[in-house]
């Protein structure tokens, strides 16, 4: 099949239909538009089938038992107005457009049946300014407090309105994806993809102020003239917006793209099978791109996940970069055998501490109060873990703190909890540095020690951290 398949395959089911039934065949193969197929020795095409009306496709979704637990995708519109070289949409004649009224009763549809997560497909969700408006504006009117909305975006594309309008959006509603890709110049200039790295870094920071928007953005290992050093300055560069997550994906040769057409000239060797995923090129060898993969699983594991944040940002202080940082983590990964006995969760915490050590081990006392913040910011942990100290006079200072009361009067739908169930439903932990601060400089040790107080019941939308209170005791 060439080009859209929903009519052609349609097409396709009915002929093999009437054939396996043995009916008379209202259509033959050749009368089907958008195949190629085989008549003996010959390869015979029927032509290019017209571009599908987007607007006459089904609603998929009547029923969501079968897709209870799962995301759902969803299109709004069709094709894309880049050219990027590796993209399948770069082929597109148009960009079409779904009636938005249409959009707005499918939408009603995730909303009222409170699905957890719909994710456009859109290629380029905002390429039109008021077809993305006037989604946002609905979903912001119509919001039921659960469903998320994930768009892929062109942050230079991205007006005054549409920043504003997604600042005031819940904290969760949406999340954008923005494919970066690369920061090198000639690499963009020869994949045909247009990007204006100041405009699009400080589009980014915008949309991030508020704290309310979950931000995600991409890079491609193995695009042209993206040799091993460029990737790590293309990942220093998107590293340093501070996204909630860092995808760092791998070129796909796919079939009928204007990259794969050109793969012997770029010496790029990929995968035989789906998804066709780039070995080599001749810019990176095979041994850059398997480090690549390491340092991807190291990203996911302590970057993407949420749970280190404190202590990543003062590790990154004690290596030239954050790229080395993570460099250097998959190196004590595979000398460790942690690639092949993989550490669980809570055990990580643990192998960042040790790891850690390794690189700036006079900090010790820091790196482990920083994990401390870090674990029970996401955890409200059972069993004190093992790299924790335990003072007995920081014991006796915290069951003062909740028997003094001060805890109601922090947190709200806590009343009438007795001091030892707040205790137990809460944490409470003293520090002797400012772990929670994100700074510049690594953090000084305070003249007295602070009480930080863990409320579960409240969490980032985005992180799922819990919310935390400052406490001068």
């Amino acid at each position: 099949m060439i080009g859209e398949g929903e009519q052609t395959f349609k097409q396709l089911l009915q002929y093999y239909r009437s054939r396996y039934k043995g009916e008379r065949q209202a259509l033959c193969l050749k009368d089907i538009k958008g195949i190629v197929y085989r008549e003996g020795e010959a390869i015979l095409e029927t032509g290019e089938r017209e571009l599908t009306d987007i607007n006459a496709i089904p609603f998929f979704y009547q029923n969501l038992d079968d897709f209870r637990n799962r995301i759902v995708y969803y299109e709004s519109s069709r094709g894309c107005p880049f050219r990027c070289s590796y993209c399948l949409s770069s082929i597109d004649k148009k960009v079409r457009f779904k009636e938005i009224e249409k959009v707005k009763q499918e939408l009603d549809f995730f909303l009222e049946h409170q699905v957890p997560q719909v994710k456009f497909i859109d290629r380029t969700f905002n390429s039109n300014h008021q077809h993305a408006l006037e989604i946002w504006k609905y979903l912001q009117q119509k919001d039921n407090g659960v469903t998320n909305f994930h768009f892929e975006v062109a942050a230079d594309l991205m007006g005054e309105e549409e920043i504003e309008l997604l600042a005031q959006m819940r904290p969760g509603l949406v999340q954008l994806e923005i494919g970066v890709q690369s920061a090198n110049p000639n690499t963009l200039a020869e994949i045909n993809r247009k990007s204006d790295k100041e405009r699009l870094a400080q589009v980014v920071e915008r949309l991030r102020k508020p704290g309310n928007i979950h931000i995600h953005l991409d890079l491609i290992a193995g695009l042209p003239w993206e040799d091993y050093q460029s990737f790590g300055e293309s990942f220093n560069y998107i590293y340093s917006m501070r996204p909630e997550q860092l995808q760092l994906g791998f070129l796909k040769l796919l079939k009928g793209s204007p990259l794969y057409e050109k793969a012997k000239e770029y010496g790029i060797n990929y995968t035989s099978e789906p998804p066709y995923e780039v070995l080599y090129s001749d810019w990176m060898n095979y041994e850059e791109i398997c480090r690549l993969k390491q340092i991807e699983e190291m990203v996911e594991l302590y970057y993407n996940s949420n749970q280190f944040t404190a202590t990543l940002n003062v590790l990154e202080k004690a290596v030239e970069s954050p790229f080395a940082l993570f460099e250097q983590l998959a190196d004590y990964y595979k000398k460790e055998g942690y690639f092949i006995q993989q550490p669980s969760r809570s055990y990580r915490y643990e192998v960042l501490l040790q790891f850690a050590l390794t690189i700036d081990g006079i900090h010790e006392e820091l790196y482990r109060e920083l994990l401390t913040y870090d674990i029970y910011l996401r955890e409200n942990m059972k069993s004190r873990p093992a790299f924790v100290p335990v003072v007995s006079s920081d014991r006796e200072r915290i069951r003062c703190f909740y028997e003094s009361g001060r805890p109601e009067e922090l947190l709200s739908g806590y009343q009438g909890c007795s001091p030892s169930r707040m205790a137990r439903i809460t944490h409470a932990e003293l520090f002797t540095y400012p772990v929670w601060e994100e700074k510049r400089e690594l953090p000084q040790k305070l003249a007295e020690p602070v009480l930080v107080l863990f409320d579960y019941q409240e969490r980032n939308p985005l992180t799922h951290g819990a919310k935390v209170y400052i406490v001068n005791i």
